[in-house]
């Protein structure tokens, strides 16, 4: 092995844990290994949540104050912010993401996410109490928010810091423990964050992380009986498999899926806004967001002109070295994806499409290497063509023509997704009309990717189960327990003759 390539290990019960076997992560624009990591199994996964069980039964973090765990949670925030250049160059090496990018949104949003879970931590209704009447028995009665236990968070490699403490974030806050499972392709932002929790005060235990393939570490997570939540961002198709493995145990799910975002653009939009925002929806990170706008919606006598605009401002965009700041888009994250994409173009063109940018790898010598796609646009695309209903994960915009408005909101909901949708339009009261006819956990008008922490994310449909974010995240990383409190002290007033009919002698 090359002494400049680092290689990393596993993070269980505070130690370092390596394995036999080790994963390469690959530079997406070069194809060059940059690191590798330790390659977990099935018996790492279970002496993880052996320890998670254990440090959370020891009450150590579990049984911590909130506003205890606050404080540490801030200055878990506070250090991300610190080492934020170290955690921009360890994101753009391992998922492709280019350096302007990572720094607005991968990295850029880690440590206010936090710092949101943190300030929930404090500022969460952990406890209420309500009385009642006095009939049948005077009683007072405290609802309690108490954490889960084990949450096993399973993270794909696009967003994986981010994503991840959208999952570790509130479960730290609600006093559980955590078992993480990134992607092999991209862990090391989330591994720096289970070494950072320790450094600032989290319990042995409390946080670890196992690498290694999701159908048999993944599986293990969710269908262990001592995992008492599994949190996932992914794929459809995995997420229906998760559901079925934790159903063994009836354990806590939250999903966030696939999508296939319909972006609606009126015959009132200002098309400076638009074009510019439609390719901002779709063509970010290369189009590997889940939540990307993905198909434009577009009035049939102005497609033309829109389909000109369009190709006109996305044959600007500039690919290159993920390091610099001048690049607008990156490569794919790995040779399997590229090829994944290049099938569906494939498709479109023989279900009658045409491909009037890109479409396939860019010319030049620098994207001989690497996982490259050109910002492809798809005109004549219809709402049954494959590239329109499948999740492509690319630079793709498919441009849909439609009639009238019940037409557009016709086609932008048959989709068997529901995660995100938006309109192009000048006109509120109208856009406000149509984002309330539309079936998608979040809706932007005028605007795309815009991701608050304040604010609930997740999906309708197959995009997934539960919301991440906004003010009651906690609320999936809590269980409710009600307390009855009896203030009724003479036996006579009690209810107890509905059993026992001889009174008390």
């Amino acid at each position: 092995m090359a002494p400049h390539i680092r290689h990393h290990e596993m993070f269980i019960n505070g130690k370092h844990v390596d394995s036999p076997e080790s994963d390469e992560i690959r530079d997406p624009a070069t194809g060059e290994v940059f690191a590798t990591i330790a390659r977990g199994d099935v018996e790492h996964a279970d002496a993880a949540v052996s320890a998670a069980r254990t440090a959370f039964e020891a009450g150590s973090w579990s049984r911590l104050a909130p506003a205890d765990r606050s404080k540490v949670m801030r200055e878990m925030a506070d250090r991300i912010g610190k080492e934020f250049d170290e955690l921009v160059d360890l994101e753009i090496h391992a998922n492709g993401a280019t350096v302007r990018q990572a720094t607005a949104f991968h990295i850029g949003y880690a440590a206010p996410h936090l710092l949101h879970f943190a300030e929930l931590a404090d500022s969460y209704q952990w406890e209420r109490q309500v009385p009642t009447q006095a009939y049948p028995t005077l009683s007072t009665n405290v609802i309690r928010q108490e954490p889960l236990g084990v949450c096993a968070a399973i993270v794909p490699w696009n967003f994986p810091l981010l994503l991840g403490i959208w999952k570790i974030g509130p479960a730290l806050a609600a006093g559980n423990s955590v078992v993480v499972k990134p992607d092999e392709k991209a862990p090391l932002t989330l591994l720096r964050l289970c070494e950072i929790a320790q450094e600032c005060g989290v319990p042995d235990g409390v946080i670890n992380l196992v690498t290694g393939p999701g159908p048999t570490v993944g599986a293990r997570l969710a269908e262990h009986p001592d995992v008492d939540k599994v949190a996932f961002t992914g794929s459809t198709p995995v997420g229906r498999e998760i559901m079925r493995l934790a159903s063994g145990t009836v354990k806590r799910i939250s999903l966030e899926l696939g999508g296939k975002g319909a972006q609606i653009l009126l015959d009132d939009a200002n098309l400076d806004v638009a074009i510019d925002g439609a390719l901002f929806g779709c063509m970010l990170y290369s189009g590997q967001i889940c939540e990307s706008g993905t198909r434009l919606l577009v009035p049939d006598d102005m497609y033309d002109l829109v389909v000109d605009r369009l190709v006109d401002r996305a044959s600007a965009l500039k690919l290159g070295d993920t390091t610099d700041f001048d690049t607008d888009v990156g490569p794919l994250i790995s040779a399997r994806q590229r090829d994944r994409v290049l099938g569906f173009l494939d498709s479109a063109r023989a279900s009658g499409a045409k491909i009037v940018l890109g479409g396939g790898v860019p010319h030049g010598s620098r994207f001989a290497e690497g996982y490259w796609i050109e910002p492809t646009i798809v005109t004549e695309v219809s709402n049954d063509m494959e590239v329109a209903r499948e999740e492509i994960f690319g630079p793709v915009l498919c441009v849909l023509r439609y009639a009238d408005e019940a037409d557009a909101v016709r086609q932008a909901n048959d989709t068997q997704y529901g995660l995100s949708a938006g309109v192009w339009s000048t006109d509120y009261e109208r856009a406000i009309d149509i984002a309330a006819q539309l079936r998608a956990g979040t809706v932007w008008i005028n605007n795309w990717h815009q991701i608050d922490a304040a604010l609930p994310f997740g999906g309708f449909k197959q995009s997934g189960v539960g919301r991440e974010l906004g003010e009651h995240a906690l609320d999936e990383y809590t269980e409710t327990k009600h307390v009855h409190i009896d203030l009724t002290q003479r036996v006579e007033r009690h209810i107890f003759g509905a059993l026992l009919s001889e009174p008390l002698r």
